[in-house]
């Protein structure tokens, strides 16, 4: 197998070399400082390519939300992200940046655009890849900046009541969505910032959300539905632009977690019932064609892993099942909807993995996924959850990380 993997190692470095002119170094991802422009990694043979930095912070989007918008001929797709953090930053910690903005990359010629310049934080991953605008918020203020003219316009203005936060688009792009709160909540993050503490402590506080939407033309704003339940990972489906997708937040075991509604009938609708003690399902997001609702499945937690899709026509469940290394905080889903990726763990997340610091491409069997390490991550600090996406042409897996001590984004190519 040694002799076998070097020869894999040489086959890489002679066909880059007759595309490039030059090898690629071969190198462990992470393992020298500051690493190059573009490496193979040494212990999966794939070519990865740093995106931003290596200066400043720069963070690409949660697993659910797109940050792309389509070419419209030839002069390449673009991809939204965070930039001009101040700091390395974590994901276990509650926090605002005021320096961070919005920025676009062109993916072909790596050009970078500054879309805001705002002085107050800026929140909300939105894109709207038919206006080709990001929808973001400010403050109290909720913006749409076009990615070409870079013309901004103010769509609406939370009352000093609510406190609320847009999360997402719906098909046809006239709607935005998201949860509105009381002060109390904002109050319990100032006071509990880590995860570890806020997460149980606002799930027991029982504080009243509400879903809302706000025209993108009218800036109207409607209540759809209210909860003493805390509101969480609002997201419309890609297809139906009356659909919404939201969870019940808290201890996964705590919870039924997984609900949807339709926007003008407001009545919820549970989509997977826990029946086992200590059963978690959770990070669930939609197919490409919004026909099918993804989720990790633990039955119970920590025990036996699942990749499970729920139809939304008939109801019926499948699951995948993967090996307790493979388990991977979030998971996505291919263009052609074919492949999924995952981007790990380490061993203190819930799967307790020995060896689960990869990100890994995933095929189907018949009721189990067949795993592909793509990058090894043992030198990237999991406080930063990478939060895999697939490029607009499915032949690249892109993910932030810190494994050079600031947070930049990268892709690693799946041939």
């Amino acid at each position: 197998m040694k002799v076998q993997h070097f020869i894999n190692f040489i086959l890489v470095a002679v066909i880059l070399a007759s595309c490039t002119g030059s090898p690629l170094p071969v190198m462990e991802t992470g393992g020298t400082l500051p690493m190059p422009d573009e490496w193979i990694d040494r212990d999966t043979d794939h070519r990865v390519v740093r995106l931003t930095g290596p200066e400043g912070n720069n963070r690409s989007f949660y697993f659910h939300n797109n940050p792309f918008i389509p070419s419209l001929s030839n002069e390449g797709d673009l991809m939204v992200y965070y930039g001009n953090y101040p700091e390395s930053t974590s994901d276990r910690i509650y926090s605002v940046s005021a320096d961070r903005q919005l920025f676009t990359l062109n993916l072909k010629s790596r050009e970078i655009t500054q879309l805001t310049r705002h002085p107050s934080p800026i929140s909300g991953e939105i894109v709207g890849k038919k206006r080709r605008e990001v929808f973001y918020q400010s403050g109290d203020s909720v913006f749409s900046t076009n990615v070409e003219t870079l013309e901004t316009k103010l769509i609406y203005v939370f009352p000093d009541s609510i406190r609320g936060q847009v999360t997402t688009l719906n098909a046809d792009e006239s709607l935005l969505r998201g949860v509105a709160s009381g002060t109390e909540k904002t109050e319990l993050l100032r006071q509990f910032p880590r995860k570890s503490d806020y997460f149980r402590i606002i799930y027991e506080a029982k504080l009243p959300h509400s879903l809302f939407t706000i025209g993108v033309e009218t800036g109207e704003m409607k209540r759809v539905f209210s909860d003493t339940a805390w509101l969480n990972h609002v997201q419309f489906s890609p297809s139906d632009p009356d659909l919404l997708m939201f969870c019940h937040e808290g201890p996964w075991h705590l919870v039924d977690r997984i609900w949807t509604v339709n926007i003008h009938s407001a009545v919820p609708r549970l989509m997977h019932k826990r029946t086992v003690y200590r059963e978690i399902a959770g990070h669930e997001f939609f197919s490409r064609d919004g026909k099918t609702i993804w989720f990790d499945l633990q039955v119970p937690r920590g025990e036996t892993f699942y990749l499970t899709g729920l139809n939304l026509a008939s109801g019926e469940e499948k699951r995948y099942a993967m090996k307790r290394d493979e388990w991977s905080i979030h998971f996505n889903i291919s263009p052609d909807q074919g492949l999924f990726a995952g981007d790990g763990g380490d061993p203190s997340q819930v799967a307790r993995a020995r060896d689960g610091m990869w990100l890994y491409l995933f095929t189907t069997g018949k009721d189990s996924l067949r795993s592909e390490k793509l990058v090894n991550m043992k030198n990237h600090d999991y406080s930063l959850e990478p939060n895999v996406h697939f490029s607009p042409d499915g032949k690249w897996i892109i993910f932030r990380a810190n494994f050079e001590g600031s947070t930049q984004v990268y892709a690693v190519e799946l041939e």
